[in-house]
């Protein structure tokens, strides 16, 4: 199988209150994970690859075209977010610019949350580069996960180019960090996110791998699948990367990750 070159990767979570409109009041008490998550963004953006991958959860395994979009409607806010610019030429008569589109008229709603996320990271930066996505089911096993990873990097995926493309993945660490957290308080979830930390930090494919499913599942951690997606993806190119751990924290009882990958020697 021929592979396009995969030239960096970045991770990020997708909690609704990193959109500011959102947050409203509670804006500034994400406001590091929102600069962290824009920093490893732009050095996505500084491989200078051709396309971007998103990668994040959903209720199923599926890919999205360009002209599908993701709505934060749910969170109290008419915001529709387009996958890619072509999405938002598409809803022009909406009104549209480079994070978002509003209004009654837009199309689409498609994306889970993770992309949607994902989506809006891309349009705040304003790159105009072209975009894919693929939702991941939260029961997708580890194997798959890697296949899947794997086959992102496939040629014929993208009509037998060259592309130089860079993979985001979305998803949150446990959600059962404190009795206020979703999933209330659980003594395994501290060790989980730490064992997830140092593979992120050390862009440790095998140890995201190596992630338990079914523990996953019990402590809410909603990323899981699409680590496992990149790790897959780094695996397949076959040479070693280095990792950047640029955030961890729990600020809502739910553990949010955000790091950057390189292939080991590119520059930084």
């Amino acid at each position: 199988m021929a592979l396009v070159p995969l030239v960096a990767a970045a991770v990020c979570p997708h909690p609704p209150l990193l959109v500011p409109e959102v947050a409203g009041a509670a804006v500034a008490e994400l406001d590091d994970l929102r600069l962290a998550c824009d920093a490893v963004v732009a050095r996505l953006l500084a491989a200078e690859p051709d396309r971007i991958v998103l990668v994040g959860g959903g209720p199923a395994t599926t890919t999205f075209g360009a002209a599908e979009h993701g709505s934060l409607r749910g969170y109290g806010v008419d915001l529709r977010v387009p996958l890619s610019p072509a999405g938002a030429d598409a809803v022009e008569a909406a009104g549209a610019d480079a994070v978002g589109v509003t209004g009654a008229d837009a199309v689409g709603d498609a994306l889970p949350l993770s992309l949607t996320l994902g989506a809006w990271l891309l349009g705040r930066s304003g790159t105009e580069l072209p975009r894919s996505a693929v939702a991941v089911a939260a029961d997708e096993s580890a194997d798959r996960c890697a296949a899947l990873g794997a086959g992102l990097l496939s040629a014929s995926l993208f009509g037998g180019a060259s592309d130089r493309i860079a993979l985001l993945a979305l998803g949150d660490g446990s959600a059962c960090r404190g009795e206020r957290s979703p999933g209330y308080d659980d003594p395994r979830a501290e060790p989980y996110d730490q064992a997830v930390a140092r593979a992120l930090a050390d862009a440790d494919a095998a140890g995201l791998l190596g992630l338990d499913a079914e523990l996953s599942t019990g402590l809410k951690a909603a990323g899981r699948a699409s680590w496992q997606v990149l790790a897959g993806a780094v695996r397949a190119t076959g040479g070693p990367w280095h990792g950047e751990l640029a955030y961890a924290g729990a600020p809502f009882g739910v553990t949010y990750l955000v790091a950057s990958w390189t292939p080991a020697g590119a520059a930084r």
